[in-house]
């Protein structure tokens, strides 16, 4: 069986060494030794200032939009994983929706104008599959109409624009360090902000706490715990030997499907991308289910991501948004991780290719 992605394991010695730290203290959780151990060392390989680790990826999207005190209408993209709209919705605001550009994939933010009122207070936007946003003009429209920016930088790990972190842009930025992504803690994530944030968004994710005894405001519990922060520290230092095994699949993959009918992600300009998802994008939904059909034969399983168009949840104000809903219906992520074997490779891009004469 071959899925869209597989874990990236390292040696189980070398993760067991790691976490002993931990079992030697008995301290598990609550910001031990090993999450602050990684958080440092994910500042000095990202080039960021302002990290908190989380024990998910969702969580930091849902504390951002508190801490920044955010109500009414949010901004946003239609095409994203589902918890881009859900921590909208959950946090008792409202998602506004802005059709995507067709060829980045990112919210097209010369609509975004079009759709601010006096009830909108912030953008909140994703890098799609690690491609960064139109970030400048956004940032201009933010400060021109005093709105916060969020970005849902959930595959953007190591990914860079202009020469610093993509992390680096907008009020906050999150990202996922969930067991499927090129990096991991297993089930995790991070947060990252503007200096003048990160003392709310600390507080939120702890309970509020202001010392061991008393409270300066309202939280909830996402701490990561010092398990998840060993995988982490067990799967840094194999980020080159990830990033060039799938840059090698990205770029046999672009080989066999530049001639080809196929749509495929256009990176924006002075992006250093990270590889982290290989979409392509059919000419019609037909011909999509036609080649996962014919994948599957093959227990090859391809992703349908991002299916379906967010603007067509059944707790969303239903609205028409004509790219991000034909984009959704005809895109198809394929198999893409450190150690896919060459013949696995091969026999995919074969099938694909033969699915479209």
């Amino acid at each position: 069986m071959i899925n869209v992605t597989k874990t990236f394991l390292p040696p189980q010695d070398e993760y067991q060494a790691i976490l002993k730290k931990a079992w030697d203290t008995g301290w598990m959780t609550n910001r031990g030794v090993l999450v602050k151990e990684l958080e440092h060392k994910l500042q000095s390989y990202l080039g960021i200032s302002n990290i908190i680790a989380m024990t998910n990826g969702t969580l930091p999207l849902q504390i951002a939009i508190k801490a920044l005190g955010l109500q009414g209408e949010i901004i946003t993209t239609p095409f994203s994983y589902v918890a881009t709209t859900s921590s909208i919705v959950w946090e008792g605001c409202t998602p506004v929706f802005v059709d995507i550009d067709p060829n980045y994939l990112t919210i097209d933010e010369t609509k975004i104008e079009a759709a601010i009122t006096s009830k909108t207070t912030a953008i909140l936007a994703t890098h799609v599959f690690g491609n960064p946003c139109d970030v400048d003009a956004i940032a201009a429209i933010a400060k021109k109409h005093k709105l916060k920016v969020i970005y849902d930088a959930a595959h953007c790990f190591g990914v860079t624009y202009k020469g610093q972190s993509l992390f680096n842009y907008g009020d906050v930025s999150t990202c996922s360090f969930h067991a499927t992504k090129l990096f991991h803690t297993g089930e995790g994530g991070a947060l990252f902000c503007k200096p003048e944030h990160f003392e709310a968004l600390y507080s939120h994710h702890n309970f509020g706490h202001d010392g061991p005894e008393s409270f300066q405001s309202l939280g909830i519990n996402a701490k990561m715990s010092e398990p998840q922060a060993a995988m982490g520290l067990a799967v840094l230092p194999y980020m080159t030997k990830i990033l060039k095994e799938r840059k090698a699949i990205v770029e046999s993959y672009n080989q066999a499907f530049e001639p080809t009918s196929l749509q495929l992600l256009k990176i924006r300009v002075q992006t250093n991308w990270n590889y982290s998802y290989y979409p392509v994008i059919f000419e019609n939904e037909s011909q999509l289910l036609r080649v996962k059909q014919a994948l599957e034969s093959h227990s090859i399983y391809p992703r349908r991501y991002f299916y379906p168009s967010l603007n067509t949840l059944p707790y969303v104000n239903p609205c028409s948004l004509a790219v991000s809903e034909s984009i959704s219906s005809k895109v198809l992520c394929l198999p893409l991780f450190a150690g896919l074997a060459t013949e696995d490779l091969n026999q995919i891009i074969n099938i694909v290719k033969e699915q479209l004469l």
